[in-house]
């Protein structure tokens, strides 16, 4: 296939099937059939398919081929709910054209991305049909209705369930929306890790007209809560920036001004890069608080531990790729929240996310260039062809 490949004769077919998939309100962890529709698409190419549910949530497993290395497109049929419909220019489930955008809730997370995998593996069997040649591997699709959510029942069983039939994935392309300004300015090579604490100061209550009485889990907590906000845990690498530290609430008191707490709650988050681990980051806030001789119960809950593709065959195809379709020099990032990538990369896969502009992800009038859906499908049919 030549390396500046047109667009053209994929853009009703994506926009076709994005809007299928906007149609359907699909809000977490509800899936209103998009899978459905998917697998039936899938089926037609001669995928196999099986239906994953656990729990409230829908999933499934697809595969075509039976030897060689596998490339997985990854993603998610959820979306978060609309918000205020007054504010939305448009009923958010009705997909709507206008100034050659699509909008409508999870236009571009990720509902255009889902759309594009599926079209480009259409196009791409096509073609190597045409050309009379054999895929050089397998081509898998992971999908779950639980991104948005809790994510318990979604992504990461659907690899506990890989793992036990034995089924590895080499390549893994997420589409979550990674650009920035331009289609395929930026892809994701990594996330950071993200732990989070409840904290709860314990102290005494008192009047504050005896505070020898009382034993204020303000007063004792600040010089800690000043260490851990102003220590530099560490300078990052080439790949992330420097590990941080967040209060993300805090509360205390009964609303007066008359008594000295009894206890205060505050929720803490780090966002840490390979530089660190769950447990020291959790070992050192500890002793922090031992030294200044705070009595506290911290909950901790780790969303996800830092991961990384470095450079390499499929960073270098989706460069290629997105090279080919509009000349972009992309930029490899780990910047941003969690994904699902953070379930699939512990267990030896290349990954990366490559999707639309992110600018109106989660808000009212979520919206994606209607050009950028055919750009999109043939950047990910040509990832196939330089690593398929």
């Amino acid at each position: 296939m030549p390396e500046t490949m047109q667009t053209t004769a994929l853009s009703d077919g994506t926009f076709e099937l994005a809007c299928e998939l906007i149609a359907r309100a699909s809000v977490t962890p509800e899936d209103a059939g998009c899978q459905r529709l998917m697998m039936q698409r899938l089926e037609t190419l001669g995928f196999r398919c099986t239906p994953l549910p656990f729990g409230d949530t829908e999933n499934f497993w697809a595969e075509w081929g039976s030897e060689g290395p596998l490339l997985v497109f990854a993603g998610h049929t959820d979306v978060v709910p609309p918000g205020p419909l007054n504010e939305w220019e448009s009923d958010p489930y009705l997909p709507t054209v206008r100034d050659g955008h699509l909008y409508g809730r999870g236009a571009a997370d990720m509902k255009g991305s889902l759309a594009a995998m599926v079209t480009a593996c259409e196009s791409f069997l096509r073609n190597c049909e045409e050309d009379n040649r054999d895929p050089r591997g397998r081509i898998g699709f992971l999908i779950t209705s639980d991104e948005e959510g809790p994510a318990i029942n979604g992504t990461v069983r659907v690899m506990e369930w890989l793992n036990e039939h034995k089924i590895d994935i080499d390549y893994c392309v997420v589409g979550e929306p990674s650009s920035a300004e331009v289609l395929g300015d930026t892809i994701k090579n990594g996330r950071r890790g993200s732990l989070n604490g409840a904290v709860k100061l314990l102290g005494r209550q008192g009047h504050v007209a005896y505070p020898q009485h009382a034993d204020n889990p303000l007063h004792r907590a600040l010089p800690a809560l000043q260490e851990l906000v102003t220590r530099q845990w560490d300078e990052g690498n080439e790949y992330f920036p420097a590990t941080s530290f967040q209060i993300t609430n805090f509360h205390s008191g009964t609303g007066v001004t008359n008594v000295i707490p009894g206890h205060a709650e505050l929720l803490i988050n780090f966002r840490f890069s390979t530089e660190q681990t769950a447990e020291g980051l959790q070992t050192a806030v500890e002793a922090i608080l031992e030294k200044h001789a705070v009595n506290a119960e911290i909950q901790w809950n780790l969303s996800g531990n830092p991961f990384i593709t470095g450079e390499g065959a499929l960073t270098e195809a989706c460069r290629a790729a997105v090279r080919a379709v509009d000349g972009v020099e992309t930029a490899l990032s780990t910047s941003g929240g969690t994904s699902d990538g953070r379930f699939i990369a512990p267990y030896g896969a290349q990954l990366v996310e490559l999707g639309p502009i992110n600018a109106s992800i989660h808000r009212v009038n979520e919206r994606v260039k209607v050009d950028d859906l055919a750009k999109l499908s043939t950047m990910y049919q040509g990832i196939l062809t330089r690593l398929l």
